[in-house]
């Protein structure tokens, strides 16, 4: 696992596994909004699956981005090589925490009740207005995830 910590390729002082990381997260809105237009289209079952692909995707990258943090020292190791104040950088990390949880709930949930739905028949159909004001709230989340994401990435490894 020394690949995790080696270089990363965006130019900054990250480690490979942070630049990875971050990228992921900065492309997920636009990833989801892709799934999104298959549903515009109607095709639904595309829609399903990339989303359910984009979604465990997400969670596989989160246990990765975990690791190599537990494995680099924790938040204070990432921390040193920044000229940002820890409390400020700190409040910015537990915002982007509070939403990225929050909206992991909201799409966790979607997910499941959009399967039970289209298991009984309901989606597309009778549901879609809720389902679609689910996956509005969703995307709101995500993209307030990447953005906060990018944030705390800027302040531990740009400034």
């Amino acid at each position: 696992m020394d690949y995790m910590f080696q270089t990363g390729f965006l130019g900054t002082r990250a480690p490979f596994f942070m630049d990875f990381v971050t990228l992921i997260v900065a492309l997920l809105p636009l990833l989801v909004l892709i799934a999104i237009s298959f549903a515009k289209i109607k095709l639904y079952k595309s829609h399903a699956v990339i989303q359910t692909l984009i979604f465990i995707t997400s969670i596989l990258v989160v246990g990765y981005f975990e690791y190599g943090v537990r494995l680099g020292g924790g938040f204070d190791a990432f921390l040193k090589g920044s000229s940002i104040s820890h409390d400020y950088l700190l409040w910015v990390l537990i915002i982007h925490i509070i939403i990225a949880t929050l909206t992991l709930i909201i799409w966790t949930k979607l997910l499941i009740v959009a399967n039970k739905d289209k298991k009984r028949f309901k989606l597309p159909g009778q549901f879609s207005f809720n389902h679609k004001k689910s996956g509005i709230r969703t995307f709101i989340g995500i993209s307030l995830t990447s953005f906060t994401g990018i944030w705390v990435y800027l302040l531990l490894f740009v400034y």
